[in-house]
């Protein structure tokens, strides 16, 4: 499954750096995840429950707020209510790219986050907390010993989960006015909390006093003998099983119609600017979505394949087809082929056998890897072959290309 890696605004102007999850085909839906405080889109368990929602249709945005991970800014200039804001931004970015999210989840803090958040997304239809606090100010108690130094003295650097962090007065300040429990009972918004009973980072009573401040509809589902940051791999996952089944009572999660469901017409190759950085792109195969992006070398981000990558991925996957086909038409033992690809410039001087004499060449070298206990004979003519699939024939006859202004 693919992952979109790409910066939007956040709420101080800085860039933020996020990884949009997607599944093989189109999504039936957008979630946004806010994950755990000082934690980061690529924690454990965010990325677990990212990829396993991917792979049931939903298309999940992670990223990382002001000060963490990849983005810009500066942590101790971050407070609960600019990473509620910096949710938002994540939401529009979405629905100016792609859709709006229709779920939110929230691991720890970023439960409580979106819980805040969640008025201003107004298409968000269905949100999960994970492990979240009933009042942000419970984050706090992480560095309890410090309070008294970060009002006195304005600003401390704690030590969390092995790291240094600076933390001021004004983050005090702010999540100490945050009230939760009004957003909680003014969501209107179907609500599942997810809890484990033996949390002793956030503890059970959190996720009762959010589940009874919340309206219906609202369900409550315990994670049995998980820790907080559900460090084992089968949390996370059962998390995402849970989610992908509770949600499609509110989110339509039905999969779009399938490729061979579309009219040919349909099927058309449509690229576009994502303008997220210089070169980014969105490649619409019919229900199939790519990026394509260039080097860091040539100026891009390399959140994608660049162009020439998709040209020899093409001749790649077009050789390999033509060879399955003749060897399962001729059933020949072929367990699996591996086709590698490179693109160069080479100079015309230096290829005698071709008709240019003069300048630079573009040259593609492709090795090709035959698997199975077929004889010589045999692996001569599948060789043979290879050179006989379309895109083979397309790149070494004239082409054609009519360029003209849409309508």
């Amino acid at each position: 499954m693919p992952t979109e890696r790409f910066q939007f605004t956040g709420e101080g102007g800085h860039q933020l750096a996020a990884a949009l999850e997607l599944p093989d085909g189109e999504p039936a839906a957008y979630a946004l995840f806010a994950h755990c405080f000082t934690c980061g889109k690529d924690a454990l368990a965010a990325k677990r429950i990212a990829v396993a929602l991917a792979a049931k249709g939903i298309a999940v945005l992670r990223f990382d707020f002001t000060g963490l991970g990849s983005s810009e800014g500066d942590f101790a200039n971050s407070t609960f209510s600019s990473n509620v804001a910096d949710l938002v931004h994540a939401a529009d970015h979405l629905r100016s790219v792609r859709k709006a999210p229709s779920v939110l989840i929230g691991h720890s803090l970023g439960g409580a986050a979106i819980l805040a958040a969640a008025g201003n997304i107004p298409e968000a239809r269905a949100l999960a907390t994970i492990a979240a606090p009933s009042d942000p100010a419970h984050v706090t108690g992480l560095f309890k010993e410090h309070i008294d130094n970060i009002r006195t003295q304005g600003e401390v650097e704690v030590s969390l989960a092995g790291r240094q962090f600076r933390i001021r007065r004004e983050f005090l300040d702010d999540i100490a006015e945050h009230e939760l429990m009004t957003d909680i009972s003014g969501l209107h918004k179907a609500l599942l909390v997810m809890h484990s009973p033996v949390d002793d980072t956030v503890g059970i009573d959190n996720a009762t006093k959010i589940f009874v401040a919340a309206r219906h509809p609202k369900s409550f589902v315990s994670l049995d003998h998980a820790d907080h940051l559900l460090t084992k791999p089968a949390d996370a996952l059962y998390a995402a099983d849970v989610i992908a089944a509770w949600v499609s009572r509110y989110v339509d999660t039905a999969k779009p119609a399938k490729a061979m469901d579309l009219p040919e017409a349909l099927r058309q190759v449509v690229v576009q600017e994502t303008r997220t950085s210089k070169f980014n792109q969105i490649i619409t195969v019919g229900p199939h979505r790519l990026v394509a992006d260039e080097p860091v070398a040539a100026g891009g981000e390399d959140a994608g394949p660049g162009p020439y990558d998709f040209l020899l991925a093409g001749l790649g996957a077009c050789t390999s087809m033509t060879m399955r086909l003749y060897a399962d038409r001729k059933s020949l033992p072929l367990e699996r082929v591996t086709v590698t690809l490179k693109h160069s410039k080479i100079y015309a001087k230096d290829c005698a056998e071709c008709d240019t004499r003069e300048g630079m060449l573009d040259q593609i070298e492709r090795d090709i890897t035959i698997d199975g206990t077929l004889d010589a004979e045999q692996r001569k003519k599948l060789m043979e072959i290879a050179d006989k699939c379309p895109v083979h024939r397309t790149l070494t006859s004239e082409i054609r290309i009519v360029t003209k202004a849409a309508d």
